[in-house]
């Protein structure tokens, strides 16, 4: 298991364009957590290769603004699979453009739920995670 959450990590970057802020001239919340909401989805799709869906966020943290000309990365883990729902950790972190400064500005948590083919909730399948976990 532990492999297969290394394997599915999930890392985006975005620069900070005129376009992204707010009235205080920073980031705005709202495309920040798109921006997060979009890389926990990845992170949990390639993680069950089932169809997902947001259930819900937990402690979104604002830790720091984030100014123009910053360079984003939004990193998505897998933190805990159970057989229904599957928690993702989200760090995001902001470095200067013409610079190496370099530090984290939010995290969060989103959980998951699997969906069929009619977008109602199921179990998660991880049998064949077994499988390939056997194979190795």
């Amino acid at each position: 298991m532990e492999e297969r959450i290394r394997r599915t990590v999930t890392k985006q970057c975005k620069v900070i364009f005129p376009n992204t802020l707010n009235a205080n001239n920073t980031l705005f919340g709202g495309e920040a957590m798109k921006w997060m909401d979009e890389v926990a989805y990845i992170t949990a799709t390639r993680f069950t290769r089932q169809k997902m869906f947001t259930l819900k966020t937990e402690d979104i943290k604002f830790l720091k603004t984030i100014a123009p000309n910053s360079i984003v990365e939004v990193i998505g883990r897998v933190e805990k699979a159970d057989p229904i729902k599957l928690r993702v950790v989200l760090e995001m972190y902001a470095e200067d453009m013409f610079s190496d400064t370099r530090e984290k500005v939010m995290e969060s948590v989103f959980i998951f739920v699997a969906l069929n083919d009619n977008n109602k909730p199921v179990r998660i399948d991880y049998s064949r995670f077994e499988r390939e976990f056997a194979l190795a």
